[in-house]
């Protein structure tokens, strides 16, 4: 069985298909191969919240915006429209069941030509959502289609520079040195898994098995210890830690005292701790490790040989922060764009000024937000404790101006 996953309206994630589990294990896999005769090739990618997303062509449409995800197979395109534009031949209905208790979610099964690059791959297995519950492009702040994992990983060698934002093809039978340390991976369900050591209190120094998940935005998700949920630190917060397919994924936040993956330690890094229940999650995996880690390190994917190799850059050493406002954004894409308060988390600063869900924010510190990306919002809401930010909102017919003072909650 294969998760597909989500988060929605996160300030540190996308787990984007979490929360779905598939069978497509009587799919052969197929591959994407160069039609030019060429063996690699570097292409330049969008990265917001460092998430992933490139250009991709289906059956000679295109492009479309996808993200890059380690933890998605097979492809999944989450806007509804594209069934019918597309014309898949002999889609066939599926349901897609998830974790607790759910009923599961319509979709539909087919397979397309997808080009990313010089390179395509014919009758690649992808899943056609029935109706828009993954709104990927309102988290990102641009239009996104859908998600591309594990096919387009396992065809090449593939090299991704965070620093300037590229991404290398390269053909398997090509000789490369590869640069950074080595660190395997085994391949459960088309996915990676690495193993990595956390410090937390209560439990000391503890090897986990972990999911590397390029398309989660969070530093690592702390699911299950010796076969129930994972323990918490004393202090927490808790937080809606996103929307999936069974509604908001609650839970809470907290420090641990250090992550270590190979020869790299990071200390005071932020972990969620969701509520999902025991009896529905992998035994095997304690946790998933997202893209907050990865993007700290320039990284080249060998499914060939079950390894990454990682390289530091320069985010290595930032601090892992939390939001200090209290407030979580999505996008309307426009015209016009807008950007709506979704959530304000109780007794933050935006709770205590009288920020509200469903507030239209229209300016940040006397500039329009639309002079903004959200990344730009989110690095000013989690910028420094004390910090005053100017927030304007659009409520009732008026324009109505807060005064936040940033206070890191965790």
């Amino acid at each position: 069985m294969n998760g597909l996953k989500n988060q929605i309206f996160f300030t540190k994630a996308c787990c984007f298909l979490l929360l779905l589990l598939v069978s497509f294990n009587k799919i052969a896999a197929q591959q994407f191969k160069f039609n030019n005769g060429r063996k690699q090739q570097t292409l330049y990618f969008h990265l917001v919240k460092n998430l992933i997303i490139i250009p991709v062509y289906v059956n000679e449409k295109g492009p479309f915006d996808f993200i890059l995800d380690t933890g998605v197979n097979p492809i999944i395109i989450t806007d509804p429209s594209l069934k019918e534009s597309l014309k898949v031949p002999y889609a066939r209905a599926i349901k897609i069941t998830g974790y607790g208790d759910f009923e599961g979610v319509d979709a539909f099964l087919g397979t397309t030509t997808v080009g990313v690059g010089d390179a395509t791959g014919d009758h690649i297995p992808t899943i056609f959502l029935k109706d828009d519950i993954l709104p990927l492009s309102g988290y990102v702040g641009r239009k996104v289609y859908g998600l591309i994992g594990y096919n387009f990983f396992n065809s090449f060698l593939v090299k991704v520079n965070y620093s300037n934002k590229s991404l290398k093809m390269i053909s398997p039978e090509k000789k490369v040195k590869l640069k950074g340390e080595k660190i395997p991976f085994t391949l459960i369900d088309n996915k990676p898994y690495i193993s990595l050591q956390v410090e937390q209190e209560g439990i000391g120094k503890t090897s986990l098995m972990a999911l590397l998940d390029c398309g989660a935005g969070h530093a690592i998700s702390l699911e299950t210890l010796d076969g129930v949920s994972f323990p918490k630190p004393k202090f927490t917060l808790t937080a809606n830690l996103g929307n999936g397919l069974t509604g908001a994924v609650n839970g809470q936040i907290a420090r641990i005292s250090s992550l270590t993956i190979g020869s790299f330690n990071f200390n005071d890094v932020l972990a969620n701790y969701p509520n999902y229940r025991v009896d529905s999650l992998k035994k095997s995996r304690n946790a998933n490790v997202g893209a907050e880690i990865l993007g700290r390190f320039n990284t080249t994917y060998d499914y060939q040989n079950g390894a990454i190799y990682i390289k530091k850059n320069e985010n290595f050493s930032k601090p892992f922060e939390h939001d200090m406002a209290g407030i979580e954004m999505y996008s309307e894409n426009g015209p016009p764009s807008r950007t709506i308060i979704t959530r304000i988390e109780p007794q933050s600063p935006a709770d205590l000024v009288g920020l509200k869900q469903g507030d239209e924010l229209t300016r940040i510190n006397f500039k329009s937000v639309d002079d903004y990306s959200l990344d730009e919002i989110a690095s000013i809401f989690k910028a420094k404790n004390g910090y005053s930010v100017i927030v304007e909102v659009w409520r009732d017919k008026s324009f109505q101006i807060k005064l936040l003072k940033l206070k890191k909650r965790i």
